[in-house]
């Protein structure tokens, strides 16, 4: 059997092969001092935000479906347990941040943290970059949003509070599964559905705006769509979304050998759905096309979500993107010299 545990970087000419038992796998952590951005512009029409941060490369939360892992081989690594182990923090983030947010190119659209990994990955405990970029943005009243899967976020309320006060903000809980043991099968070491509905539940009483993302739905196996949002309305979440599983680049391989590893009774009638709605391919890479399914199965899965969506009274004020807002409250802060200018 070709194992795919760690996918060759396409962008190597060379690989190593180990003989004998490969050596155990520990977290590794890379402080880039280099980078000169932060922001990143989005030009895909199938993603409902223009602009992101990502503090981190990688996610220790090692969900096996995740769409981002083909962008740790740009720095050399593969997009398997590397992408899981070898993590890459940005330490210069909040300066960054807080210059680009200086320049008088920016406009104060909304900053949604993160796309390409989680913003509350457990480094972030140490590091707090998340939450010293935070500051920056209430400092400033830009917009935020937040995708995440940790409960983490608990730490950050107060800010949160400020910057729905001043600005706006809000934080949505990516919660694909229901079931504990499936969650803890796809994504090992994110924390329980039960802790991010706990999460959410707490932000929402506090007077932040949530919302679920029911992201990635897996045909073939997700069946707990009504569940997933009866759960997240009950913890005080008015917005819903819900995306199909994407498999670019190394991530198929790697998905499918987990999946096989570790939900193996189910895995070929997943497969098999997964072609069904992406027209014969476990994957499709057209713009506009890339966060949807095609066919009658999945057109059910879309008509559940609608239904339920529609009963429980999520997305009522629905905007661009349907969840992610651009209300502008931007305001740059008066430098000392400028007083006297």
């Amino acid at each position: 059997m070709h194992y795919v545990n760690n996918p060759p970087n396409p962008w190597l000419k060379h690989t190593v092969e180990w003989l004998g038992e490969p050596p155990e796998a520990e977290l590794e952590v890379f402080e880039e001092t280099e980078t000169r951005s932060i922001i990143t512009r989005n030009n895909s029409p199938d993603v409902g935000f223009d602009y992101s941060v990502n503090c981190y490369r990688g996610c220790s939360h090692a969900c096996s479906y995740c769409f981002s892992r083909p962008t740790h081989e740009y720095l050399g690594f593969g997009a398997g347990t590397d992408f899981e182990r070898k993590i890459v923090v940005k330490v210069h983030a909040p300066e960054l941040l807080r210059r680009e947010l200086m320049r008088k190119s920016w406009q104060g659209d909304q900053l949604v943290f993160s796309f390409t990994s989680d913003p509350y990955v457990p480094l972030e405990t140490h590091y707090r970059l998340t939450r010293r970029c935070l500051e920056v943005c209430l400092e400033f009243r830009n917009p935020v949003g937040l995708v995440t899967k940790s409960a983490l976020v608990r730490r950050d309320i107060d800010i949160l509070l400020r910057l729905s006060e001043e600005a706006r903000a809000s934080v949505f809980f990516t919660i694909p599964f229901a079931d504990a043991d499936v969650a803890r099968a796809l994504e090992p070491f994110a924390p329980a559905p039960d802790a991010r509905f706990k999460a959410m539940r707490e932000l929402s009483e506090a007077g932040i705006e949530t919302g679920i993302g029911i992201a990635p739905v897996i045909p073939g196996l997700s069946t707990d769509i009504p569940e997933l949002l009866i759960r997240a309305h009950e913890a005080g979440a008015r917005h819903a979304f819900m995306t199909i599983l994407r498999l670019p680049g190394s991530v198929a391989p790697y998905f499918e050998e987990r999946l096989r590893e570790r939900l193996p009774l189910k895995a070929d009638r997943i497969i098999s759905r997964i072609r069904e709605a992406r027209e014969g391919r476990l994957n499709s890479s057209r713009f506009g096309e890339r966060m949807r399914g095609h066919g009658e199965y999945w057109k059910a899965i879309e008509q559940l979500f609608r239904i339920h969506a529609r009963r429980l009274g999520f997305n009522k004020q629905a905007e661009r993107g349907a969840y992610f807002h651009n209300e502008k409250t931007f305001r740059r802060p008066t430098l000392q010299g400028e007083l006297f200018d």
